[in-house]
């Protein structure tokens, strides 16, 4: 069983810049049309096609399972998607653990959010100095919601906001 335990912040600086370790272009979108159902992501990088199926269970955990489909296919799928997404992710590893930087692009532009998949929601975490607030769990920030409800369409001054926490 594929399970993603997985927390969200913002960011506040750009220290997280010294950490990184590998760059992907992604563009994925949505076939759902509800949060409160499995989630049917298409994702295309540079090298993968995949579509996910995605579920919340509890606190922070989720099913995930991703499978591996054609570039043609993928590429036919999003083309008839409305709701979609674009950015840059960075891979970084900071004290020996890995997180990800995604850099919105186009409507969900400048948000960017950092994630770190644990290996159980009691994991301890030390927070980077360029960490924020906690977003985990709140759906406005999901990439779903983001792909439905673009951060540019928001009130502005929120970001701002969480980044002063």
């Amino acid at each position: 069983m594929a399970i993603e335990i997985e927390r969200r912040f913002l960011i506040k600086n750009d220290n997280w810049k010294e950490f990184i370790t590998k760059k992907i272009y992604i563009e994925q979108g949505y076939l759902s049309k509800s949060l409160d159902d499995w989630i049917i992501r298409i994702r295309l990088t540079n090298k993968h096609s995949k579509i996910a199926l995605k579920k919340h269970i509890k606190g922070f955990t989720n099913f995930e399972f991703e499978y591996s489909i054609p570039r043609s296919d993928a590429e036919t799928i999003m083309s008839n998607l409305s709701s979609t997404i674009k950015k840059e992710r960075f891979l970084l590893e900071v004290e020996k653990k890995s997180w990800i930087i995604d850099c919105f692009k186009e409507n969900n532009y400048p948000l960017e959010i950092a994630e770190i998949e644990l290996s159980d929601e009691e994991e301890d975490l030390s927070l980077p100095s360029f960490i924020s607030k906690e977003i985990t769990g709140m759906t406005d920030f999901s990439n779903f919601s983001l792909a439905n409800n673009p951060f540019s369409k928001w009130k502005k001054d929120y970001l701002t906001t969480f980044k002063s926490n």
